[in-house]
């Protein structure tokens, strides 16, 4: 589900020849819609960071990855069809991959470990690390700006 996000791009010459940084593009992979605007408000109050595309599924997350070329993807580990853990999978191989952040209910030990076994950059528990996921997505959008 496509969200209609305000970007703070913008030509910085009359020809329009340079152009200003792009915003970080971030793919939502979240299936509960109350926390997904949660989610959503809290990336698009953070500058030059934008929610490109919601999606709910493994399989939608795998193909949106793939057709939007996200920089970011804020991952939920249990969707009701797949899962995060076969997102990051599918991942494995791809030459160019997005920055994966999970961002779950289910803070297991174990989950970490596989979470960044399979690539994951950070791993946040739902019910109460939200209040980084901004400082996150800064550092992110920072670093690839230099």
């Amino acid at each position: 589900m496509p969200f209609e996000t305000k970007s703070s791009s913008s030509d910085t010459s009359a020809g329009g020849a340079a152009r200003a940084r792009p915003d970080l593009r971030v793919l939502l992979v979240e299936d509960s819609p109350v926390i997904s605007g949660l989610i959503t408000e809290i990336i698009n109050d953070v500058p030059g960071v934008r929610v490109a595309e919601r999606v709910e599924s493994e399989r939608e997350a795998i193909e949106a990855i793939g057709r939007l070329g996200v920089d970011v993807v804020i991952l939920d580990l249990q969707l009701r069809k797949g899962t995060g853990f076969g997102v990051l999978r599918a991942m494995l191989n791809m030459p160019k991959k997005p920055i994966f952040v999970v961002l779950t209910n289910f803070a297991l030990k174990s989950y970490r470990e596989t979470a960044f076994e399979l690539g994951a950059r950070d791993f946040l528990d739902k019910s109460r690390d939200y209040d980084r996921l901004p400082a996150i997505l800064t550092e992110i959008a920072s670093s690839q700006a230099d």
